[in-house]
């Protein structure tokens, strides 16, 4: 009785505002000023879409993609040539890497034993070994600068650029997603819009400090039946807009009313997607589901998977703090080991399973960190921040698989060849979504601002 009753009162209410043609009015309103509708990109893209595997705390290089015969040969021994200017912390003596490297795939790239399964896909991976992320010694400014362009201001992230270009193919989804970001260092900048509208931000599931098999995607339980909400729903959205039209426009607001509606949406579709119990037995398997401590990382990868399959356009998977983090200040053979068992099957399941839906030709898989570690020790069997000179990979979305681009010095210390920075990764990244890094922009506080300010080249040596 109290639900019908509810019911008339806001069938009565409609009608005050227009009739039977409420609904019908704001789809119109929607429609003419959506700003998540799909947008054509600036030249034929080579990647529909990007998942985003960020690994948080700073993954050694010299341990994982970049060998250096030279560390075993000094092991112990000091540092021949002069260390950064900018250092987190005091360093003593050059440490070999405890894991050895061996040839992988056709193409022959060497790679750690720390990595065995994402070794196994070394025929599919453009291995970038001269990154270079400026000055950030720490973890805030560094995943800023990885995620946003700027370790210091307040800037939109690379997620968020991506859906303002591109908009997104599926309406019933958030076009943005972040699985499992880290509270700290950063936190919702790493994913938020800054000063793009509110509509670009990223959707969070989980918390680097909730297992990701009981985090849920927010506020998608239906309180009311379906009808009743729609209802509800229709006299809110023309309160707002009425609101609008006396206030003025306002991104805030004009983001809560798209918000609002797609979380109606998500209600039925999200279920759906977020149900990983319709995959079969072998997918799970592939992905380390139910196998310890492969699980909550394989659920990431298999979810990222179903995400991009359902048309979202970015979805980052996150690993790291304060549960799974990367920090090796000390203890690093065990940090490492410890970090990569829990991602190296759910990767390599990942780039197995796109590659056999068809996906991975249109998917670009990111594998990124803030920055490497120190070649010489920190204490007797840790590595310090080392933002100078790390490693990344790049696999599908019209990228060459089986190379490796760059090179450091003898030592890993520093980029000897082919640097990568991190407007130069950024805009190679968008160039392979379609989008020009010169003109996306967006005008704020008097400028145009773009995600690599006024930097910026394609590495176009990778590119297939």
């Amino acid at each position: 009785m109290i639900a019908t009753t509810r019911r008339e009162l806001l069938q009565r209410l409609a009608c005050g505002f227009g009739g039977v043609a409420l609904a019908g009015l704001l789809a119109e309103e929607a429609t003419a000023a959506d700003p998540l509708a799909p947008k054509p990109p600036h030249f034929a893209a080579k990647a529909k879409r990007v998942i985003f595997l960020f690994m948080h705390g700073g993954v050694s290089h010299v341990d994982t993609f970049d060998p250096k015969p030279k560390l075993a040969e000094m092991n112990g021994k000091p540092l021949p040539i002069a260390k950064p200017r900018f250092e987190f912390g005091t360093t003593g003596n050059l440490l070999a890497s405890p894991w050895k490297f061996t040839k992988r795939g056709r193409c022959g790239t060497e790679i750690s034993e720390l990595f065995p399964h994402i070794g196994a896909c070394a025929d599919d991976l453009c291995v970038i070994r001269s990154m270079n992320g400026g000055n950030e010694v720490s973890h805030g400014p560094a995943m800023l600068r990885m995620n946003t362009g700027d370790g210091l201001f307040n800037r939109p992230s690379l997620g968020a650029w991506s859906l303002y270009g591109l908009g997104t193919e599926n309406r019933d989804l958030p076009g943005f997603v972040s699985f499992s970001p880290s509270l700290y260092h950063g936190g919702a900048q790493n994913y938020g819009s800054a000063f793009l509208p509110a509509t670009f931000q990223g959707t969070r599931v989980g918390d680097g400090s909730t297992p990701f098999g009981k985090a849920t995607l927010a506020n998608t339980t239906a309180a009311d039946d379906l009808d009743l909400q729609r209802l509800q729903l229709d006299l809110l959205v023309k309160s707002n807009h009425d609101h609008l039209t006396r206030s003025g426009a306002d991104v805030r607001l004009e983001a809560r009313i798209a918000t609002f509606e797609l979380a109606f949406r998500m209600q039925a579709s999200a279920p759906r997607v977020f149900d990983l119990a319709a995959e079969s037995t072998k997918t799970h398997t592939l992905y380390g589901i139910g196998e310890g401590p492969t699980d909550e990382y394989g659920r990431q990868c298999l979810l990222a998977r179903r995400m991009v399959e359902a048309g979202v356009r970015f979805v980052q998977v996150n690993h790291g703090y304060p549960r799974n983090y990367w920090d090796a200040h000390g203890d690093l053979r065990n940090n490492h080991s410890t970090m990569a068992r829990r991602v190296d099957k759910p990767v390599a399941g990942l780039l197995r399973d796109l590659k056999q839906r068809g996906l991975l030709d249109d998917t670009l898989v990111v594998f990124g960190t803030e920055f490497g570690r120190t070649p010489a020790a920190q204490g007797p069997d840790g590595r310090d921040h080392h933002p100078h000179a790390f490693s990344i990979w790049m696999a599908g979305g019209g990228v060459k698989g089986g190379m490796t681009y760059g090179t450091t010095d003898e030592f890993g210390y520093y980029v000897a060849e082919n640097k990568v920075t991190m407007p130069d990764f950024h805009a190679t990244i968008l160039h392979l979504l379609g989008l020009d890094h010169r003109k996306l922009t967006f005008r704020h506080a008097g400028r145009d601002f773009r995600l690599t300010d006024v930097h910026g080249e394609v590495v176009k040596t990778i590119l297939s």
